[in-house]
């Protein structure tokens, strides 16, 4: 059996995601970061953008992330996250407009949640 961690990924009004994973990777205020079973502990800041996790099914999961915090202790990945959406929940139309509203608002926080989302629900 390859080693695994356990991840649970909570969102500020419901549980995400919660399983057996080989690897997470998310977006850090350091930059992005790899997580293995056996990495050091870490506590970190999540910024806006997609995790990604390999289930230890063989399984992709990803998810669109905006802010939040991540940590790992004895093969324990925890990320809870001010907002998260798994990218099959997704509606890609839904979020191709609301980039071209935060486009046209010129509000880049806005126009951030919205790439991230579409980058989520295209890596399916």
């Amino acid at each position: 059996m390859a080693a695994e961690l356990h991840v649970a990924m909570v969102a500020a009004d419901r549980e995400v995601w919660s399983g057996q994973a080989t690897l997470v990777v998310a977006r850090t205020t350091s930059g992005d970061i790899g997580v293995m079973p056996g990495h050091q502990p870490l506590l970190g800041v999540l910024e806006s953008g997609p995790v990604t996790i390999r289930t230890s099914e063989g399984g992709t999961v990803v998810a669109a992330v905006h802010g939040g915090f991540i940590s790992f202790a004895d093969n324990k990945l925890s990320l809870l996250a001010e907002i998260a959406e798994l990218s099959d929940e997704i509606d890609v139309q839904r979020a191709e407009r609301a980039l071209e509203r935060a486009k046209s608002d010129d509000d880049a926080s806005a126009s951030r949640r919205a790439e991230v989302r579409l980058q989520a629900a295209t890596a399916r």
